[in-house]
């Protein structure tokens, strides 16, 4: 909770202007019924009708006053909240921007959303409630308590009494509620989950005719969340009655005691009307507290998600520092005098399992001692079967995973050294699943870069995708729908090919990018990669062994370990994994090749 009043703290001005003006607000509000007993006890029997007149009109501008400072109080109050929680979501966007891998896959996407759409949503309230209600529910406890004491202090007696049972109840509800409300939020999460499932895969439900199942499979995690929200809510709920209770109660007994005491003559009868005026006030501002109790219990389950992301932005820096034992030797220089550009040394991996909210030890690698060297302007190939570690060499050499054992080298230094922007920078990649914003085609392309009109076009061209774009109305300003829908797989395939080559990269990245290529498109965009960027480094992730055949260095991947390390010739001669792969794959004959 500490973190939103330090959002709070950069309107400190406006905060304290809203509270300046809600104190006055509330002190008016203390003054009308002092002024309703003085009017009936002491200016009435006077029979003066000027001065009824002028303390009935003192009366009406103070209630006039009171309105007007606590409208203008809370719309102050919704501004700095509104400001509040823009700068939260940014920032929260921005952490979750930085996000590693691996805190990505402990948080999970769901979560993310639900963090940043309804966990937002309570803070801001609970930060437009305080300023609102804090300041007028103290005021007028204390006040009302010592105006009404004052007045009477027999009659305060009945407050003493009923002022700290309700204090009590909560105190003990909103312990109750936080992990309450935490269950809630965390059944939202499966909620989201499943909604962004079903969203996503419609295509997939309704082309095998799953929406009966999916239905019920949606209603189970809404009935989860419903049944969680309704015990929350019941329990939550449980002060109310118990306060309107005690009011009644305590209405009661001042009427009681206070016509006794105005019968024997100890008390005027303006006091009395005072008196239960001021105790309704005092018993509605402690009602107020309890809705800010409540409020605040279901701000700081919120707010203890957000700063669980907010708190691991920080660890994106460089975590190791660059000296000799991070940075590749003399003797790693090639023929050419340049330090290799890529290289894996030994490299083992696995990804984090929570079993309990713990890692488990027990988990499998996902690479085992993977080691590599690729110098600049040279093209590695890897290929394999599905899961057997391909995009994980590309997680780890991209820093969205740290390597467990081993190290990785990226320009003569450990991957470790930089941070995520610098290493990340001179590379361009196109992943498996990746995405087509909804926007212009220009803009997917470039992409917020500074990629001039003629470098966008020519990685058009090279991409194969220039024709298609051309031969639309709007040319690259065409809108692409969310995720590219109205594309084809190949045409948006194309695009973010496009979009990885207009930046010039040093690095160039392929995770099966060309497989809803045809052959021939894909031959004509390995032979544009190679032609027209020669000193660019690639390395291709592939399914087809003929995009991979003619790059100058294939590894071949089984289980997580490396089969084969060489040329399309050697691995044919010593690689039988991957002579195997090229047989089913080409129809090519066995006894030949051997």
């Amino acid at each position: 909770m500490k973190w939103i009043f330090h959002y709070m703290g950069r309107y400190r001005l406006r905060v304290f202007l809203t509270l300046t003006v809600k104190f006055f607000g509330t002190i008016g509000e203390l003054v009308l019924p002092f002024l309703l007993e003085y009017i009936l006890d002491d200016v009435v029997p006077g029979g003066k009708a000027s001065s009824v007149v002028f303390f009935g009109m003192l009366m009406i501008l103070t209630a006039v006053m009171v309105r007007t400072l606590n409208i203008a109080a809370n719309r102050r109050a919704t501004g700095v909240a509104r400001d509040c929680i823009r700068d939260v979501r940014h920032d929260l966007f921005s952490a979750t921007a930085n996000l590693t891998g691996s805190q990505f896959d402990s948080v999970t996407l769901p979560s993310l959303i639900s963090r940043m759409t309804s966990d937002t949503y309570n803070v801001q309230n609970f930060i437009g409630m305080i300023q609102r209600m804090g300041v007028r529910a103290c005021i007028l406890l204390i006040g009302g308590i010592m105006v009404s004491a004052f007045m009477d202090p027999f009659l305060s007696l009945v407050l003493a009494g009923m002022v700290p049972i309700m204090a009590g109840i909560i105190l003990f509800i909103s312990f109750k509620g936080i992990p309450m409300y935490r269950a809630v939020q965390d059944k939202v999460d499966d909620i989201t989950r499943v909604l962004r499932e079903n969203i996503t895969g419609i295509r997939v439900v309704k082309a095998l005719s799953r929406e009966e199942y999916e239905t019920k499979r949606y209603g189970r995690a809404n009935d989860d969340l419903t049944s969680t929200d309704l015990r929350t809510g019941i329990t939550m709920a449980l002060p109310n009655p118990i306060m309107n209770l005690c009011l009644n109660i305590g209405l009661t007994l001042v009427i009681i005691f206070g016509a006794r005491r105005v019968d024997r003559g100890v008390m005027a009868p303006g006091v009395i009307l005072a008196f239960l005026t001021y105790f309704n006030m005092i018993l509605q501002a402690i009602m107020g507290m309890n809705r800010i109790f409540i409020q605040s219990t279901k701000a700081a389950a919120s707010a203890n998600r957000i700063g669980e992301v907010l708190s691991l932005a920080p660890l994106q820096p460089p975590v190791l520092p660059a000296d000799e034992t991070t940075t590749l030797p003399e003797s790693a220089r090639g023929e050419d005098g340049r330090m290799p550009l890529v290289v894996f040394d030994n490299v083992s991996f696995s990804y984090p399992v929570l079993q309990d909210e713990k890692v488990d030890e027990t988990r499998e690698n996902a690479i085992n001692n993977i080691s590599f060297t690729l110098h600049r302007g040279e093209r590695l190939g890897i290929i394999g079967a599905t899961g057997c570690g391909k995009t994980t060499i590309l997680n780890l050499l991209m820093r969205f995973y740290d390597v467990e054992n081993g190290q990785v080298f990226y320009d003569g230094r450990d991957v470790r050294t930089y941070a995520p922007s610098e290493l990340r920078r001179p590379m361009s990649v196109v992943f498996q699943n990746d995405t087509i914003f909804a926007d212009t085609l220009s803009e997917n392309i470039k992409f917020g870069r500074p990629v001039s009109d003629e470098d966008m076009e020519l990685a058009a061209a090279d991409a194969n995708i220039a024709s298609m774009i051309e031969a639309l109305p709007e040319r690259y300003n065409y809108a692409a729908t969310k995720a590219g829908a109205n594309l084809s797989g190949g045409e948006k395939q194309r695009v973010l090919i496009a979009r990885a080559l207009a930046g010039h990269p040093d690095l160039l990245i392929l995770d099966d990018a060309s497989s809803a290529l045809d052959y021939k498109t894909d031959a004509a965009l390995r032979r544009a990669i190679r032609e027209h960027y020669p000193d660019t480094t690639t390395i291709t992730i592939a399914q087809r062994i003929s995009s991979v055949m003619s790059m100058d260095r294939i590894l071949v991947m089984e289980n997580g370990q490396t089969l084969g390390y060489g040329t399309h010739e050697e691995l044919l001669a010593t690689c039988e994994v991957y002579r195997d792969i090229y047989i089913s794959q080409t129809g090519g004959d066995a006894h030949a090749i051997a």
